[in-house]
């Protein structure tokens, strides 16, 4: 079968994708920048640019397909240009009548759980939206996920980053409102189904996990994985609502939105029928989905962060035994010996350089933060921050001969994370960085049982555009690539 996706670079979208890939079908995914956004898949992934909001741009998307799974929506508004109406209802009816031209008959639309009663404008466009498919005379079928949780989602993976940042969390109200989460890739799996039983039709379907939580148990639960006691300071509905209100009119990004918080109060679990069990997914505890969320936070790359791009080099050339392909297997082997902060932060994190591992360390005063491996080579390994590290960027150890001796340097391409980092950066963080990799430096030195006579040398400059425009494409390239290489992985077609 092939398969319009809308919306598939979200965390929905790429559950889905995973799945249909799985099962051997050929997906065409649809979105603004489809081209630069299915390089993380393999070649199955046919590349559609088009806005959902535009009528015009969606003309020939639907064209050869033979269903349209349509998940592409939003949560938040920005207005003028992005809104509910726009996005989640002329969307949705744009996309229904590009399937109706192109006579691909098969329409699975995905809602929300709640979309009949919640009292959101999200929920409400949400509803709207569903009318839209129910009176279009497709072959259609609707389905409405609880919170969908997975990497980089809106609502637990910020809770998570939270949690590792911060001695204290507000909760509204007492913290108890009940919600019921599903995991991502148990999403996927009954999109992906109810896209293939063509004996459900003209139905709605309700899916979430099996376990219900809340504000407070997530803390709790969050608290474990991560080896912090985080205190939770309770924040009346009323006032949570003020100071949402006042930060958007500020132009501050905030945790919550109104919509966020409208969407907590309506506490919507389940009434009736999980439609998980109709369509065969057997639901992933929200223990493990948790365990997995907290190693799958999204890369913040240079581009993510704010100010100026800065290149800092730390470098030493070591009179040693090894060979250059020694000692970075050795800086491989011992990396949480050589790296002077505490990289046994969290229960359960690795040790070892290995490719696409997140490794957890200790900040004072910041909390927990945490990198990946992007690269591996016998003489480089390079490593992107993750959303929550006050830097974003990229970092990268590599090894060289020089005069006979073996060069071994630390450098880095990075931004501060947000506003708040930038000034933490020019004030204390500059000092404590530079301090740290020319203790990596010497670590290395002593490691490798060499000297290194000119002592441990540095240098840094901030980049010009071009020069930090090619290192903003080098690295989205680079977690590409990643992403790639574990897609083609995952996603081998059942046999």
């Amino acid at each position: 079968m092939k398969v319009l996706v809308t919306g598939g670079t979200g965390v929905i979208g790429n559950g889905v994708v995973a799945e249909l890939l799985r099962r051997g079908h050929a997906v065409r995914l649809l979105s603004r920048h489809a081209a630069d956004d299915a390089k993380q898949w393999p070649d199955e992934v046919e590349p559609f640019d088009g806005n959902v909001a535009d009528a015009n741009s969606l003309h020939g998307a639907a064209n050869g397909c033979d269903a349209v799974l349509h998940i592409a929506g939003i949560a938040a508004e920005e207005p003028p240009e992005i809104t509910f109406e726009k996005i989640n209802v002329g969307g949705t009816r744009n996309i229904v009548t590009e399937a109706l031209r192109a006579n691909a008959r098969r329409f699975v639309f995905v809602s929300s759980l709640g979309a009949d009663c919640g009292s959101s404008d999200y929920h409400r466009s949400k509803l709207a939206a569903e009318k839209i498919v129910e009176e279009s005379g497709l072959d259609w079928l609707i389905v409405r996920p609880g919170g969908v949780y997975g990497p980089g989602d809106e609502v637990l993976s910020q809770i998570l980053k939270l949690v590792r940042a911060l001695p204290a969390l507000p909760v509204i109200d007492d913290g108890e409102q009940p919600f019921q989460p599903i995991w991502f890739e148990d999403l996927g799996k009954a999109l992906v189904t109810a896209l293939e039983r063509s004996d459900l039709t003209q139905r709605i379907l309700e899916v979430a996990g099996e376990e219900t939580t809340s504000m407070n148990d997530l803390i709790g639960r969050f608290g474990t994985l991560t080896g912090r006691d985080v205190a939770k300071v309770p924040v009346p509905m009323p006032l949570a609502n003020l100071i949402v209100k006042l930060g958007a009119k500020s132009g501050i990004t905030l945790p919550a939105d109104e919509t966020k918080l409208a969407m907590l109060a309506d506490e919507n679990v389940l009434t009736g029928e999980n439609a998980l069990q109709l369509l065969g997914v057997d639901a992933t505890p929200l223990e493990h989905g948790l365990r997995a969320l907290a190693d799958a936070i999204p890369e913040s790359l240079p581009h993510d962060g704010v100010g100026a791009m800065h290149h800092k080099r730390y470098w030493a050339d070591i009179a040693t035994r090894h060979t250059p392909q020694s000692l970075m297997t050795l800086i491989r082997d011992r990396a949480a010996e050589i790296i002077p902060i505490e990289f046994e932060a969290e229960p359960g994190t690795p040790q070892r350089l290995d490719f696409g591992v997140t490794l957890t360390a200790h900040l004072p005063l910041r909390g927990n933060i945490q990198v990946r491996v992007e690269l591996i080579e016998a003489t480089r390994v390079v490593l992107s921050t993750i959303e929550g590290h006050p830097l974003s960027g990229v970092l990268q150890f590599s090894t060289e001969p020089v005069d006979g001796k073996v060069r071994f340097t630390v450098e880095h391409w990075t931004r501060a994370s947000n506003l708040f980092d930038l000034i933490g950066m020019k004030t204390l963080g500059q000092p404590l960085q530079d301090a740290n990799w020319r203790r990596v430096v010497q670590n290395v030195i002593d490691a490798s049982g060499g000297t290194a006579n000119d002592g441990v040398q540095s240098s840094s400059r901030t980049l010009d555009d071009d020069e930090a425009a090619r290192i903003e494409q080098r690295s989205k390239q680079m977690v590409q690539e990643r992403l790639r290489a574990q897609s083609a992985d995952e996603a081998q077609p059942q046999r």
